[in-house]
């Protein structure tokens, strides 16, 4: 793929930002297409961008046409615009025409339907792990020390808690503490639902967030991530642990969320949920 044109649909946070580095020095031009409401475009000035609106989608597309891009990657923070509030330009209003009632579904349903009109434009969407393969965590301990037989039966707890929430299309994480659960991963994302999670700490061993794929989730789409925000946040939280899922998560800033764990003497843990379920039965 060297030499072709990638472009990203950028939302918030720095992750978009050195995906487009790392596409850069990897011989791909790039072409950053920043949604207005989630991102700051000055990050991007090192790149041929363009700030757009969300519901402009018309002129995403002439865009992406206009520098030559076929592949595209989603990455970024964003949130769930009301479609009354979109202002879609014609082409956007016959998307949301097309997706019907996936409008009003989960995250992951949307996100296919919108994936299945842009490929019926032309356009392929890859996954993140296309361009950095090496953001994949693989299976183990990563960091910290090894969960105790508490610390495991939370995680387990975790992953039924999510494999049912999974079929609603809800959530990919979750906190536990001792069995409890103190938060679901619900519209407000990760580190919104780790500070709810944390005003419902209990006394003794603190708790783990466990962050999995769904698993009908499309790895080209929204696929959970971690970095060094969440990191800090855990740790602000008061939780012992972060337990993801190997080969499906997406570990950001790595070094830099490794080296804040240690130093909190915080534990990553990357597992298979089927194979782990069957070592700690609930």
């Amino acid at each position: 793929m060297s030499g072709k044109p990638i472009g990203i649909l950028a939302g918030g946070g720095p992750f978009p930002l050195r995906l487009a580095q790392h596409a850069r020095a990897a011989g791909r031009p790039v072409f950053v297409v920043i949604i207005k409401e989630f991102a700051d475009g000055t990050s991007y000035a090192e790149f041929p961008h363009e700030v757009v609106r969300v519901g402009a989608g018309g002129r995403i597309l002439a865009l992406l046409r206009q520098h030559g891009v076929k592949q595209l990657v989603m990455s970024g923070a964003a949130r769930r615009v009301p479609p009354l509030s979109l202002m879609p330009d014609l082409w956007t209003a016959g998307m949301i025409a097309r997706l019907g009632k996936a409008m009003l579904m989960g995250d992951d349903t949307l996100l296919r339907g919108v994936t299945t009109v842009l490929e019926s434009e032309g356009f392929q969407v890859v996954p993140v792990a296309a361009l950095r393969a090496d953001l994949m965590a693989g299976a183990g301990l990563l960091v910290g020390p090894e969960p105790d037989a508490v610390a495991r039966h939370d995680i387990a707890r975790g992953i039924g808690i999510l494999r049912a929430m999974a079929a609603s299309d809800v959530g990919q994480s979750c906190v536990v503490q001792q069995g409890l659960v103190l938060g679901i991963e619900a519209i407000e994302g990760t580190d919104a639902m780790l500070q709810r999670a944390g005003a419902q700490l209990r006394e003794g061993p603190g708790g783990v967030l466990v962050k999995l794929a769904k698993p009908s989730q499309d790895p080209r789409l929204d696929m959970p991530t971690i970095g060094p925000v969440t990191v800090q946040n855990a740790i602000a939280t008061g939780l012992r642990g972060i337990a993801i899922e190997a080969g499906r998560t997406v570990l950001a800033d790595r070094d830099e969320a490794v080296a804040a764990a240690e130093a909190a003497g915080l534990f990553i843990i990357s597992i298979d949920p089927e194979a782990f379920l069957q070592e700690n039965p609930q």
